[in-house]
């Protein structure tokens, strides 16, 4: 069974809300307009201290109700962290009482990001390792390898967002959903904006949306992404 929190992905797929703005004010937006989970973009809320986000984490699960995905991004990957290496995997490392899951890069740095995925699983908490690349998709080889490697190192859900130049691409990458378990793709920008509507019907575990400023090209806003996603099920 895959879950985050008390949210069975096996069931569905869950609309998860990308919090960077406003935490307090943008998650209850997000929980009365219909998000199944929130994802803390600590990145982007210009948190640097695990105490800051340990108590944001709290108070946001309490207030909401809400399972909870911790984020702190690397910059390489569209994140914007500005500290050490370190010192971004240790914030995450301490605040796993705190969250339902966390988001970490296959690109970070290996041991690092080993040493995290050791410590969740000891906590039982839900593991994403997330891959992003904003200028191409490649092809379906290099697709499934990627998935395959998140999984290898640690992955509950195995993340991969790409930037389609094409249609075609956009159904490789849902050609590949289709094949494969315990996964989240997205095709980023204008061209792969339906597959987060999509995704979840070839097997997509999560789709994110927005609150106010898209996080991703191609973000819907949460109450747009779930009357979509009823009229689908």
């Amino acid at each position: 069974m895959v879950h985050i929190g008390n949210f069975d992905l096996d069931k569905r797929a869950a609309l998860v809300a990308a919090i960077n703005k406003d935490p307090l004010t943008q998650s209850k937006a997000a929980a009365s307009t219909g998000a199944d989970i929130l994802e803390i973009r600590v990145d982007l809320l210009g948190i640097d201290t695990p105490e800051t986000a340990a108590d944001l984490l709290k108070k946001l699960r309490s207030d909401t109700k809400l399972p909870c995905i911790a984020t702190n991004r690397l910059q390489a990957e569209g994140g914007n962290w500005e500290g050490s290496e370190e010192d971004r995997i240790t914030l995450l490392e301490e605040i796993l009482p705190f969250t339902d899951a966390i988001d970490v890069e296959l690109s970070a740095d290996p041991e690092l990001r080993d040493r995290l995925i050791k410590r969740a699983k000891e906590a039982g908490t839900t593991v994403i390792i997330s891959s992003h690349d904003f200028e191409r998709t490649p092809d379906k080889a290099v697709i499934m390898d990627i998935l395959e490697r998140s999984r290898q190192a640690g992955a509950d859900i195995a993340k991969l967002a790409v930037m389609p130049n094409s249609m075609q691409d956009v159904l490789d990458l849902l050609e590949v959903t289709l094949s494969e378990s315990n996964v989240c793709t997205i095709a980023m920008g204008q061209l792969g904006k339906h597959t987060r509507i999509v995704g979840p019907c070839y097997g997509s575990k999560l789709t994110y949306a927005s609150v106010s400023n898209a996080v991703a090209p191609g973000q819907l806003k949460v109450h747009e992404l779930k009357k979509a996603l009823e009229m689908l099920q």
